[in-house]
């Protein structure tokens, strides 16, 4: 059952081996052996991909149930609820994590030193239950009904910064419809717009930004907009040591970009193991007060 739900998961034979240490003809015999057990089909297999039948669909979700309470059981018995205990897997888009993950992985792992933890970065929504994620965080303006559970950490949003050697040469925009006669450093990841929706109190304002400079990564569009390049939309928590270094300075600064929201995700309410919890709690104590004090330079 194990393998049939990492397989559903995971899209691929060879992802879930991967995920369980075995190999992909090991899961393809678990599978055929428990659709053999069925005397049903569970899975349609082509080469490009697989697909659930009917039957698959319907049991693939009662698998789950009792897998999630096998895990329950094994891990109130193990004292894995008690103690936190083994490995655990962290995805975070990048330059958030650098600046308020990564900072916490070291003292977590000497509070806790049965723990070890695998981190890794993506732009993108994490597919935790595919990846075999515990922990993802990851921002957002609204997320997807992904059935994973969303815990609030605060919320950030991006202002328009530029090199002061840039404004010299060009000036500085005094209405985001400026914005238009200017080389504008774009943000482009599932998270945000394509056009920079910008507000100011009451007002918004869709402005058309267009520039040479396209990146997925805050961070690299810090170090262009820092070289004179041209306007970035940058999150506060990229853009604030700059600020106060002189390197970039705002522009248009009454104006910034809706708030977006920065979760922690994970797969599912009714069990979470120690390790899961610990972190989870380090997460809201220590990230959740510093934005908000970060973010008191741009109020």
């Amino acid at each position: 059952m194990t393998a049939f739900v990492r397989v559903v998961d995971a899209g691929t034979f060879t992802s879930a081996a991967e995920q369980m240490d075995l190999t992909t003809a090991q899961i393809s015999r678990l599978v055929s052996g428990l659709e053999e057990r069925l005397r049903t089909k569970l899975l349609q297999r082509t080469t490009r991909r697989i697909a659930l039948t009917s039957a698959g669909e319907t049991y693939v979700i009662q698998c789950r149930d009792i897998l999630e309470r096998v895990n329950v059981a094994e891990a109130y018995a193990s004292g894995a609820t008690i103690e936190p205990a083994g490995r655990l897997r962290v995805q975070c888009m990048g330059s958030f994590g650098n600046y308020y993950v990564v900072p916490l992985i070291a003292e977590f792992c000497a509070a806790f030193p049965k723990v070890s933890i695998e981190y890794a970065t993506s732009q993108y929504a994490p597919a935790l239950l595919a990846e075999g994620i515990d922990v993802g965080i990851y921002l957002s303006r609204q997320l997807s009904d992904s059935g994973l559970v969303a815990l609030s950490l605060g919320t950030v949003f991006g202002v328009m910064c530029a090199a002061p050697a840039y404004i010299e040469q060009h000036g500085a925009p005094r209405h985001p419809r400026d914005l238009a006669n200017h080389a504008c450093i774009r943000l482009i990841n599932p998270s945000v717009a394509s056009e920079w929706e910008l507000i100011s109190g009451k007002r918004s304002y869709q402005a058309q930004a267009v520039g040479p400079i396209i990146a997925d990564n805050p961070d690299v569009l810090l170090k262009t907009a820092e070289q004179a390049s041209g306007i970035a939309l940058l999150p506060w928590f990229t853009a604030k040591d700059s600020i106060r270094e002189g390197r970039l300075v705002r522009v248009l600064p009454s104006w910034r970009s809706p708030d977006v929201t920065v979760s922690a995700l994970y797969p599912s309410r009714h069990f979470l193991d120690a390790k899961t919890k610990a972190w989870l709690d380090l997460l809201k104590a220590r990230v959740t007060p510093a934005l908000i004090d970060d973010a008191s330079m741009f109020r």
